[in-house]
């Protein structure tokens, strides 16, 4: 059994940042696969159990040129990740704002020698003086970029703080050279001192955006971290005691009052009242409780005092899951994501290479490239062929450095995902794999168990028939003696109606399940048997033309006849119905409309199975399929070039979930430890289905803009550098709003409609 472990790194900014992590984790022996999402900056590893060490995983973040700040393997303080997110945040705005106060100056002290040609203070304190200023913004609030660059390159997978050093420290450089020859130490030499610090203020104002994006992207899950009680109150020794909700132990009753919070997920104990689940399920409507019914833990007690028994607590709530569910779904892959990280993987280490060849290339062939930066300064201010060879090839050589961008590559996927994912959250949809948001909407048909699906899954009782030679309450009492032992909804159902009639129950013994035909148990002596004619048969037993006409009546009206037998004859009828939702027949039109083709799968016979199918406006039924049979099915439709999505509960159904290219499993309550799916939904209700569709299709939608803008940018700008038509500063302006557009346009994804 595989070990899934979480690692917050510090220190990651751009794409590189991510794969070289990645790569360092893969390499550690024992690890069966590592995923690094660079938008919530974690790392998530799978190995094998008692094969790999902390220390092992650390170490390899470490040589990457990381750090590990927190080990998280589930979540443990809720306001840690807030509080961290916040602090970077903080200390982003000061950067960006330390870097301003000093650039400000800068420009103030250029602007005269752009304009009118006047160096003021002359030529030595000038150059003096953009070299100091231009140095206190490298080398403070620039520091950590610095400081990320010489831990990327000496972890040997440089990354996009290469790329700002270099042009930075470069540009300082052309400072001190033009220094150095006002004292007539070094030859004449345009200075870019000042170029320096301005391009650094630039970058630490892009990160401060991102920071601040980033922040509000992740809005959804943040709020989830926050929404656990503090305090719970118990009951013990008889009397209410307060205690901290980390103490919470399993089987404590808690008491709930109007307008608290639930401390934990429990079972309601004493008491009646409406809960509201929205941060569940997404419903805004309270959800009436009563004595026997499951609570959610930081959902909302309205209108009554309720006395609940903790069952889970820590890791195990439904709060807890759902956010360990979504940070997973955040680290994966999706399919589109491959070729962008092939990309970034070479990306930095190529965009060096290109400004060296750019530097080369200028000084190796003048006279052609002046001619450019002739024909371009009538045009733009910036471009003056008058600096000569050297500073010209020295421009468009920064300038590429400066603004190449893998970041934006690497926050396409993983800022989408997380806005898509934490708007699943909010409304009980549960994306558990990545993948499923591109391939969903591929799927054509959508396969649809009927049981607890396109029904509620709680049938009851609506006709019996007795033969002549029994009574009506005969056959309920010997019916509801045998399914007495089963687990069956149908056998629950006749039991359940039973009880209702007040019906004694005699004791059955010798209990036995025959797969897909029925059950059988003997009664003072005597073997009843409850199931399909198939299963009278089996015991030579004959079931009768009246009686096989009489079912297939009631099969007719969407309802599942089950044949009674005893002392070796049928002796009746019990017929149960599973109401449909009430959502179905909306749900099922609102697939069709999207392009999806509904196919209903069902253990029941054809007849009963086409009367449900009819009533919701399905076409195509698989009736009479054994649970095991179900994957089967699947596959038969897969090999007609289909591609398929499953919908069903998640237990019975997990082997067809997993068969099929998209496993959609219904959970209710705080059951959504569901393993088969890669969508959970926590509504029982298939228009959760057609919202989990669309959020799938709009998440995607965002995932190829985002791709394409950042493609798009580096494939104009990276040319306009090596032709030496875009300013450095311009560069840097251009690469921040790159990243920094990335990260809004997967914010405006939090304004898809969902509707059904």
């Amino acid at each position: 059994m595989a070990t899934k472990k979480s690692l917050k790194i510090e220190g990651m900014h751009c794409a590189g940042c991510a794969n070289s992590v990645e790569k360092h984790l893969s390499e550690v022996k024992g690890v069966q696969k590592a995923s690094v999402n660079l938008a919530t900056e974690k790392a998530f590893v799978e190995f094998s159990n008692g094969d790999v060490t902390d220390e092992a995983l650390i170490q390899a973040i470490q040589k990457a040129g990381y750090d590990v700040k927190e080990e998280q393997e589930a979540v443990q303080d809720s306001t840690s990740g807030v509080d961290s997110d916040d602090e970077k945040f903080k200390n982003a705005r000061k950067n960006m704002w330390w870097s301003w106060g000093v650039t400000i100056p800068i420009i103030l002290w250029m602007l005269p020698e752009m304009i009118w040609g006047w160096t003021l203070g002359g030529e030595t304190v000038y150059h003096g003086t953009m070299i100091l200023l231009s140095g206190v913004v490298i080398f403070y609030p620039g520091w950590e970029t610095l400081r990320g660059a010489w831990k990327s390159t000496r972890g040997g997978s440089p990354n996009m703080d290469v790329l700002i050093a270099m042009g930075t420290l470069a540009s300082l450089a052309t400072g001190v050279v033009a220094l150095l020859h006002t004292f007539g130490l070094a030859p004449p030499f345009h200075s870019f001192a000042g170029i320096a610090g301005m391009i650094m203020a630039f970058h630490l104002t892009g990160r401060y955006v991102e920071a601040k994006a980033k922040g509000r992207a992740s809005e959804a899950i943040k709020k989830l971290l926050t929404l656990e009680a503090k305090e719970a109150t118990i009951i013990r020794n008889g009397k209410e005691e307060k205690i901290p909700v980390s103490e919470l132990e399993a089987g404590h009753v808690m008491v709930v009052r109007p307008g608290d919070k639930i401390p934990t997920d429990g079972e309601v104990v004493e008491g009646e009242s409406r809960v509201d689940e929205s941060l569940a399920t997404g419903e805004s409507m309270p959800v009436r409780k009563e004595k026997g019914d499951e609570v959610i833990g930081a959902t909302i007690n309205k209108n009554g005092t309720l006395k609940v028994k903790a069952t889970k607590v820590g890791r195990e709530t439904f709060l807890n899951q759902v956010i360990r569910m979504v940070e997973e779904a955040q680290s994966s892959k999706v399919p589109i994501q491959e070729f962008a990280d092939k990309i970034t993987a070479i990306f930095v280490p190529a965009i060096i290479g290109l400004a060296v060849v750019t530097w080369a290339a200028w000084m190796l062939f003048p006279d052609f490239f002046g001619q450019i930066a002739l024909w371009a300064s009538g045009f733009t201010p910036w471009v003056n062929p008058e600096m000569g060879a050297v500073p010209l090839a020295f421009f468009a050589a920064i300038a590429v450095l400066v603004i190449a961008c893998p970041c934006a590559l690497g926050l396409a996927t993983p800022t989408a995902l997380m806005v898509g994912t934490g708007m699943g959250a909010e409304n009980g949809i549960l994306i558990r794999q990545g993948k499923a948001v591109e391939l969903l909407r591929e799927i054509d048909h959508i396969v649809l168990d009927k049981t607890g699906t396109i029904t509620k899954g709680h049938p009851s009782v609506t006709d019996l028939v007795a033969s002549e030679e029994s009574s009506y309450e005969e056959v309920l009492r010997l019916a509801s003696a045998v399914e007495k032992g089963s687990e069956h909804p149908i056998g629950e159902a006749i039991v359940r109606h039973a009880d209702e009639k007040e019906q004694e129950i005699p004791q059955a013994s010798g209990f036995e399940a025959v797969t897909g035909q029925g059950v059988c148990a003997q009664i003072k002596g005597e073997e009843v048997l409850v199931g399909r004619p198939s299963l009278l048969k089996s015991h030579d037993i004959d079931v009768g033309k009246e009686k096989i006409g009489e079912a297939r009546k009631l099969e007719e009206e969407a309802k599942t006849a089950v044949f009674i037998a005893a002392r070796k004859k049928c002796i009746g009828i019990i017929a149960v119905a599973d109401p449909i939702k009430e959502d179905s027949m909306e749900a099922i039109s609102a697939l069709k409309s999207i392009g999806m083709r509904p196919v209903m799968i069902t253990g029941d016979n054809e007849r009963t199975a086409r009367a449900v199918a009819q009533q919701v406006g399905i076409d195509e039924v698989i009736a009479g399929v054994m649970p095991d049979q179900k994957t089967d099915e699947i596959k038969h439709l897969q090999e007609q070039g289909k591609k398929v999505a499953m919908v069903g509960d998640g237990i019975n159904d997990a082997p067809a979930l997993t068969q099929a290219d998209i496993g959609i499993a219904i959970g209710t309550g705080t059951d959504v430890a569901i393993e088969s799916g890669d969508i959970v939904l926590v509504r029982g209700d298939l228009t959760s289905v057609v919202q989990a569709v669309k959020l799938s299709n709009a998440t995607f939608k965002k995932i190829k803009q985002n791709l394409f803008w950042a493609f798009f940018y580096n494939v104009v700008m990276i040319p306009l550098a090596v032709m030496g038509m875009m300013h450095p500063l311009l560069a840097e302006a251009a690469m921040a709003f790159s990243s920094v557009n990335v990260v809004y346009n997967s914010r405006r994804l939090q304004n898809a409609d969902l509707s059904t």
